[in-house]
């Protein structure tokens, strides 16, 4: 029921949907900052959440006519609006810190405020770990973004859960604000994180270095007997799905069917390096500079 991407974000308004009930009731009650701050974002969270579940259906849809490269961007998409969206949550606590600190408004039944950032840590802990996993198995932009926001919670809960055993022991009731004031200013640094992250995924930045190095490899193993060499690769990522064009130089001497199938082997092993690729490769004919290139064919003995 909750694996695999869907259900991994099927496990996330779960659980978020009972955070923001729980935490609504217990920050009216005690008028903890904190608190309600921490149910603003899981409110913001329940929203990112449901578009990372609309995008990941969108995304797993096949290519169509209209969309012959598929709909993988979807969850780049997503990934922006919820990095949008957990910035927002950060200036808003902000705002409430500042109006809050100026009023001095006392806080009571700090013990149930403890209680439930206790549990809000216990449970963000559990699903930020889950969609992490899920999302790098996966390979899915949305759903990391969802982890991040959700890690963000781990760490705006236990704020308020020291805050609030501060302001129980104390009675130092300003200490409520400055954490949720701290606390914000990391979200919105989580927020500029995910945005430069999934941006790069609309704008069709290359593979990271260790990819393209995998793509490499690949080629530059048959380089002693069947390829001369390549050029213009171009990698790029939308969504969960790579993909990855070149141009293949091979011996003047072989045929169209030995081209075909070294492309096909290429493919596969590019494939099999990198989960969820589609590979594009042009051939050409070496340019006949024999002094460049360790493969023996008849126009090279001829030379010799």
């Amino acid at each position: 029921m909750f694996s695999g991407r869907t259900g991994a974000a099927r496990l996330s308004i779960v659980i978020v949907v009972g955070l923001i009930i729980v935490k609504v009731v217990v920050g009216t009650i005690t008028g903890s900052l904190s608190v309600l701050a921490q149910a603003v974002d899981s409110f913001l969270d329940l929203f990112a959440v449901s578009i990372t579940f609309l995008a990941i259906h969108v995304a797993a849809k096949p290519a169509d006519e209209e969309h012959p490269f598929g709909h993988g961007k979807a969850e780049n998409v997503a990934a922006i609006v919820q990095a949008a969206l957990i910035f927002i949550a950060g200036g808003v606590i902000i705002y409430q810190a500042i109006r809050r600190a100026q009023t001095e408004a006392a806080l009571s039944m700090t013990e149930a405020g403890i209680g439930v950032m206790a549990a809000s840590i216990i449970a963000s802990i559990f699903l930020s770990r889950y969609l992490r996993r899920v999302a790098k198995k996966e390979d899915s932009a949305a759903l990391e973004a969802s982890a991040h926001n959700i890690a963000a919670d781990v760490y705006s809960a236990a704020a308020g859960f020291i805050g609030l055993i501060v302001v129980r022991i104390t009675s130092l009731h300003i200490i409520d604000d400055i954490l949720a004031g701290i606390v914000a200013l990391f979200i919105i640094k989580v927020s500029i994180d995910i945005l430069r992250k999934s941006f790069g995924g609309l704008v069709d930045v290359k593979l990271p270095e260790a990819e393209e190095k995998k793509i490499e490899l690949a080629i530059t193993e048959h380089f002693d007997g069947e390829v001369v060499s390549f050029h213009k690769l171009r990698t790029r990522k939308a969504g969960p799905q790579r993909y990855i064009d070149l141009h293949l130089v091979m011996p003047r001497h072989v045929s169209i069917e030995e081209a075909h199938q070294m492309c096909d082997h290429l493919e596969k092993d590019i494939r099999h390096r990198l989960i969820r690729t589609d590979v594009t490769i042009h051939v050409e004919p070496c340019d006949g500079t024999c002094a460049a290139c360790k493969i023996t064919c008849d126009e090279r003995k001829t030379e010799n």
